[in-house]
């Protein structure tokens, strides 16, 4: 066995970053985009499992995997040995001219298990972005329409079209003027801290803010509903801060579609594939889309998206949409063998130390009043951070410490939101590691409190990751 998957925590051998890691750290400012958000100086060389080592020999917890993509751990042995042998066989050959039989064997495996009504047909991209693309694309040849409905918050993706979706961070948008698409953007059903000033009631109705408004506000004055294509939305928002929508918010989306010809576009790429403990989040919410889009945990950290349609919207013609790399075969290879391994043992994993991780969580809360709320489903879990349970108020400065502090004791996790930290990790997380990772996090806290408490200097950095 590596000697990498026999220890049982992190083990930090050197200041972080080490002198290995500067180097590579040092090239990257020099050579590569500045565009890239990197809110710790981590270094990755290799990793298996739940565990990742630096060139400088130490090793981290990964409760983040690669933001929701390395689903099945890093490396999986049998997600490995398929991606071999396709690359043996055939690495590539452009399915948008020619034909080979890993596009169907996929496209028939997402039509069975999909929460899109069957039969259904899939478009491949490489990515989240394309297949949001791609949905969008799809939504207007097939309504004729040109308006669209997205929520604040939400992330799709950075390419033209889906960054007029995005709207989580401004320093997204910042620079490319106006949005490529015409897009009205409507405050999430975002319980917590609820947009309409409402507050949790009993009988749903405090979530249905966001139905009024489209319904009687935005259909009556500037989107008028024959106009409108589709409709897109997280069932949990993802780089928005993890949250989970409320059942009668997205039934609520669901009628109005279904009463006006609005096409429902739910984006599953970073909730989808095992993540909350079922293989989509739809699930939880007996909630069917007519398109949905795919990507991340699908293929274990290969490049593949999926734009998954019900087969009377995708019958647009040769030629009108297509990817050179988009279901390369051994990423394909890579997706069924995930999908297998999901199907097998990987789903009800996520849905049993998920609950578990998020118990240790609260647990958490009773103890630092820096925590506001525990939110998620499986192992798609949000942390937010506040001045204070009193007032409630953001505290974005707290969550950058802590999340800070974490990489200083070897966990990896990310923020999410403004305010929130993000836990993601690979579906196969078991309880005693997530014992580890909740140890280290209760410690972060204690170090992100003291720090406060003392006043010491810290840069605020309001993480400006996407994903």
């Amino acid at each position: 066995m590596s000697a990498i998957l026999t220890v049982e925590r992190p083990q930090i051998k050197t200041a972080l970053p080490g002198p290995k890691a500067q180097e590579i750290i040092n090239a990257d400012h020099r050579f590569v985009s500045p565009s890239y958000t990197r809110p710790y100086p981590f270094v990755a060389a290799r990793a298996e499992g739940v565990w990742i080592e630096d060139p400088d020999g130490n090793i981290f917890l990964d409760c983040n995997a690669g933001v929701a993509v390395c689903s099945t751990g890093h490396c999986h042995p049998e997600v490995v040995r398929v991606i071999q042998e396709q690359a043996a066989e055939l690495i590539h050959i452009c399915g948008t001219d020619y034909y080979y039989r890993h596009m169907p064997e996929l496209a028939r495996k997402l039509d069975e298990i999909v929460p899109v009504p069957s039969p259904t047909r899939t478009h491949f991209a490489n990515s989240g972005t394309e297949a949001v693309e791609a949905a969008l694309k799809l939504a207007m040849y097939a309504t004729g329409r040109e308006k669209f409905i997205a929520f604040f918050n939400s992330f799709h993706g950075r390419t033209l079209g889906s960054l007029s979706l995005t709207s989580s961070k401004a320093a997204q948008r910042r620079g490319f003027r106006r949005q490529a698409l015409d897009v009205t953007h409507v405050p999430y059903a975002y319980c917590f801290r609820c947009p309409y000033n409402v507050g949790k009631c009993e009988d749903g109705t405090c979530c249905l803010g966001a139905i009024d408004w489209i319904e009687n506000r935005l259909f009556k004055t500037t989107v008028p509903p024959e106009e409108c294509a589709a409709i897109v939305v997280e069932c949990v928002q993802g780089e928005g801060g993890y949250i989970p929508a409320p059942r009668e918010f997205l039934q609520g989306l669901r009628r109005l579609c279904d009463q006006h010809g609005i096409l429902l576009i739910v984006d599953e790429v970073q909730s989808g594939m095992g993540r909350t403990g079922k293989m989509f989040a739809c699930e939880h919410y007996d909630l069917q889309p007519d398109i949905i889009c795919l990507a991340k945990g699908i293929a274990s950290g290969l490049p593949l998206g999926a734009c998954v349609a019900r087969a009377d919207l995708m019958t647009w013609k040769p030629g009108a949409h297509a990817s050179t790399f988009g279901g390369n075969p051994v990423a394909i290879a890579a997706a069924l063998k995930t999908i297998e391994l999901l199907e097998r043992e990987l789903i009800s994993n996520a849905a049993e130390v998920g609950a578990y991780l998020q118990q240790g969580l609260r647990r958490l809360m009773e103890k630092h009043e820096v925590i506001g709320d525990v939110r998620g489903l499986g192992l798609m879990i949000g942390v937010e951070f506040v001045e204070d349970r009193a007032t409630m108020r953001p505290a974005p400065e707290i969550r950058d410490r802590v999340e800070r502090a974490c990489f200083e004791r070897g966990l990896i996790l990310l923020g999410a939101g403004a305010n929130a930290i993000r836990w993601s990790p690979p579906l196969i997380l078991t309880r005693q590691q997530a014992d580890v990772a909740i140890e280290i996090f209760d410690e972060a806290l204690c170090v992100a409190s003291r720090e406060r408490s003392s006043s010491a200097p810290f840069a605020s950095k309001v993480s400006e990751v996407g994903g």
